[in-house]
């Protein structure tokens, strides 16, 4: 354990000194960026800034979905300028971060993201004409950067960036590609290679491992040897990332269209236990590979949903990534008499998984509420008599709860008669409002006393009706 601990958090960087690439630039005619597929909001912010007396730059995965043939989602700026003098230039800024300091220039719902440009951690000490930044760089016990406000040149901030693809900078001083990294080479050969000592990186900011999974599953890139060899063994430093950092990270991993990649990427790094333990120990023990075949078919929904355009919630995504394990809770309370009923083992469970999973990847509210819904009419919907399907119809959650479990009974559970049911009543539905819902089959539960009704009492009567006759 002891030796584990020390390559960990101990491993010094490698003896011999790997030759720093020379500084390149690639004129205009030599790549294939153009103004007219960068967005106009962040020409303008390049132009001012360049107009103002400061260095800036079109940095990051911009440049690289550009250079790639790819749509950019997002355009990022770097520039000379420190936070509050991008304020100064432009009224539309505001700044944010404390980890780390950046400037939003807003156009309307697009932002553009500003930042200054940032030099290494080296020690700095107070003197007579230059006293310390307070606060400025911090380091935490386990070398992960706890603050990254230290402001450098171009060339520094080239790298301290994470991979050597996300290092190219795009100017409008003269339309060139500035690359100091070796990016355009590694870009051509479509290899994923973190810049610096893969070890010390990713001790820095843990997180990169995960952006590491994420590009890879997205470019369609291998990731360098050095690069990779870390991921196998450092994933136990994710454990001292923010829970809610991790929420952030894990909405990009899924929802971005790579869904299904990116998990398989995940468990080949034994990096998914970091981020939903209870759920890959449920995979751990597979049962006629349901749980995999499940959260895969999930994952794959959500791609086909974002490459159509569709709208995609956290909720249905964190529901289905944690189903296994509040289904194994649920099943194991309800059978050892805990909770009567399935509905109740459901609610028991689901509340169990979602406080334990907190502690890795934080649920906002507004997400765990949904969940829970979603989960719970998983046992609603075996209840079919009387008024209850009407109900069940008009529940705000009632789609969700319909799609996933179509998704249960495309992952192999037992649920052909219930899902055909559903989807026939939905249909008689919207043929005719008013028609009756079909009813459930002879040998199901609810057959049971389906052609009697029985009056409910009401609640107090008794005492009304004393009341009235004594008045």
């Amino acid at each position: 354990m002891i030796k584990i601990w020390k390559r960990l958090f101990s491993r010094e960087p490698q003896a011999e000194a790997v030759a720093r690439p020379e500084r390149v630039v690639i004129p205009r005619d030599q790549h294939t960026i153009s103004r007219a597929r960068i967005s106009p909001h962040a020409v303008k912010v390049l132009y001012r800034l360049n107009e103002a007396g400061y260095e800036a730059y079109l940095v990051g995965g911009g440049v690289r979905d550009l250079l790639l043939g790819r749509e950019p989602k997002d355009f990022d700026v770097a520039t000379s300028a420190s936070p509050e003098q991008v304020r100064r230039v432009f009224r539309n800024c505001r700044l944010i971060g404390r980890r780390f300091r950046l400037a939003h220039v807003h156009f309307g719902a697009e932002i553009i993201e500003v930042a200054t440009f940032r030099a290494g951690h080296q020690p700095v000490e107070d003197t007579e004409d230059e006293p310390a930044l307070d606060g400025a760089g911090e380091v935490g016990e386990h070398g992960m950067i706890l603050r990254d406000n230290v402001y450098g040149t171009l060339e520094e901030d080239a790298w301290r960036r994470d991979f050597t693809v996300n290092a190219l900078y795009y100017t409008v001083a003269d339309f060139s590609v500035v690359d100091y990294t070796g990016g355009m080479a590694d870009l051509d050969r479509g290899q994923l290679r973190l810049i610096g000592d893969p070890w010390q990186r990713y001790r820095e900011d843990p997180v990169r491992m995960l952006r590491a999974v994420r590009f890879a599953a997205k470019l369609g890139f291998r990731i360098e040897p050095g690069t990779e060899q870390p991921l196998f063994e450092l994933g136990e430093l994710l454990e001292h990332v923010p829970s809610a950092r991790l929420f952030e990270e894990v909405l990009k991993l899924f929802l971005a269209g790579y869904g299904v990649q990116t998990f398989e990427l995940l468990r080949h790094y034994d990096l998914f236990r970091y981020l939903f333990p209870a759920t890959d120990a449920a995979l751990a023990v597979e049962e006629e590979h349901y749980p995999r075949t499940f959260v895969v078919n999930a994952l794959s929904n959500t791609d086909e949903r974002v490459a159509a355009g569709k709208p995609v919630t956290p909720a249905f995504l964190f529901a289905a990534l944690l189903w296994e394990p509040v289904r194994q809770l649920a099943a194991e309370l309800e059978a050892s008499g805990e909770c009567k009923t399935w509905l109740q083992a459901l609610q028991v469970a689901g509340d169990a998984v979602i406080t334990q999973q907190a502690v890795r990847v934080a649920v906002p509210r507004r997400f765990s509420l949904p969940m829970r819904e979603i989960w719970e009419m998983q046992a609603r919907l075996t209840r079919r008599s009387g008024k209850r399907p009407m109900q069940l119809l008009a529940h705000a959650r009632f789609r969700a709860a319909y799609d996933f479990l179509l998704l249960r009974q495309a992952s192999g559970e037992a649920l052909d008669e219930l899902c055909q049911w559903w989807t026939d009543y939905q249909a008689s539905q919207e043929v005719d409002g008013e028609a009756p819902p079909p009813r459930p089959p002879a040998d199901s539960e609810e057959a049971d006393g389906e052609g009697r009704r029985r009056r409910r009492r009401r609640r107090g009567g008794r005492r009304r009706r004393g009341g009235a006759a004594a008045a």
